[in-house]
């Protein structure tokens, strides 16, 4: 299939997808940094693209003709696509998978930078697409007070307000009322009030599920609205920030990326946990590369957990797919394997192409200890 003019969506299905897909001769894997704050200019971005296009003419000299003619038309499509402009708004990095010789190019736009990279092989390279999938959970931040309250939703990276309830307190209230009568008054709209926040909250969150919810506000007001939350927010509830209400949307993506961050690296550390528990027991867990590429070639893998950045070469025999630290012969075939930069990016992509799940993991000391790559085992 030919995508070449509109950029494809991230999703763990489409990254699944593509790290299914086999290009013959070759895949062009490109990652490109165009972040706004790193690049300003679309000559600074497009400079950088001209050393990766460089880089991969080079990669593909000593492949073969037939590579180097499948190669030059995939940098030439990236190469126009690129000049061509797109929407910096929104868009801080680019990932192209591209196979000239098959008529296969896609792109797909990230909400975060990338890091600059180009490689040749039969399969896409996806592991900074994993990342960036994990970095963006289901979140939602919803602000509350005693006559407004307004609700945002992380869609890859972006916070997007959907819906706000304003449900303003009289501007006069009944002056034959004492202050007691008054205080009870106001109290009793300001319940109404965030009841029916709570209820436009359910209405909002039954049509689009989230993982966490984020509450933010005055305590005392917080704590009476989550009262009146139903079960399944209450339940998902992540945190309670004391922003308030009128907050500028900047001032609400601070807040909610510094707590998504702090549940990001517990969740790790909870499976690096699991991980560090298994092995205990000597039941469950495999840690290292070997091992862990033993696991992946047993198909016994549920969780692969990688330390973000973590690279070794190492062994893939093109005919089963079994992936080894040692070469050169493969021991279920009996046939030469290829030789790879980064035998990680094919474990990752083998552990995709099973359905297993993987766990990019940040600056988690306990992980890199074992080896920077573990497993938690099926059987």
């Amino acid at each position: 299939m030919l995508l070449g003019t509109e950029a494809a969506v991230l999703n763990d299905d489409r990254i699944r997808s593509l790290a299914t897909h086999r290009g013959h001769p070759t895949v062009t894997s490109c990652y490109l940094d165009v972040d706004g704050r790193e690049y300003p200019r679309p000559g600074d971005y497009e400079t950088q693209l001209d050393y990766l296009v460089r880089s991969a003419r080079s990669q593909a000299a000593s492949a073969g003709s037939e590579v180097v003619r499948s190669v030059e038309g995939d940098l030439e499509r990236i190469t126009l696509w690129v000049k061509a402009g797109f929407d910096r708004s929104h868009t801080r990095g680019l990932a192209f998978f591209a196979c000239s010789a098959q008529n296969w190019f896609e792109v797909v736009e990230l909400p975060r930078p990338v890091r600059n990279e180009i490689t040749l092989d039969q399969r896409p390279h996806v592991r900074q697409l994993e990342s960036v999938t994990q970095e963006y959970e289901r979140f939602a931040v919803l602000l509350v007070d005693r006559q407004r309250a307004r609700l945002f939703r992380f869609e890859m990276g972006e916070l997007i307000e959907h819906a706000e309830a304003d449900d303003a307190m009289p501007r006069a209230l009944d002056t034959s009322r004492t202050a007691e009568g008054v205080a009870r008054h106001t109290g009793e709209l300001a319940h109404k009030h965030l009841k029916h926040a709570a209820e436009m909250a359910f209405d909002h969150f039954k049509e689009h599920p989230v993982a966490h919810l984020i509450l933010g506000g005055p305590h005392e007001v917080v704590a009476e609205f989550e009262g009146l939350l139903h079960s399944y927010l209450r339940d998902r509830v992540s945190a309670r920030l004391s922003i308030g209400v009128g907050s500028s949307v900047d001032e609400v993506r601070a807040a909610a990326l510094a707590v998504e961050a702090q549940i990001a690296r517990r969740h790790e550390a909870e499976l690096v946990g699991h991980l560090r528990n298994a092995l205990g027991i000597g039941n469950g867990g495999a840690a290292g590369l070997e091992s862990t590429l033993n696991a992946l070639v047993e198909r016994r893998v549920g969780v692969l957990l990688v330390s973000d950045g973590y690279r070794a070469p190492g062994w893939r025999c093109g005919s089963c797919g079994h992936l080894a630290t040692l070469g050169r012969s493969c021991p279920l075939r009996a046939k030469d394997m290829e030789l790879l930069d980064d035998i990680v990016e094919a474990a990752v992509e083998e552990a995709l192409a099973n359905k297993c799940r993987v766990q990019m993991v940040r600056d988690n000391a306990d992980l890199d200890v074992l080896g920077r790559i573990g497993a938690l085992l099926r059987f």
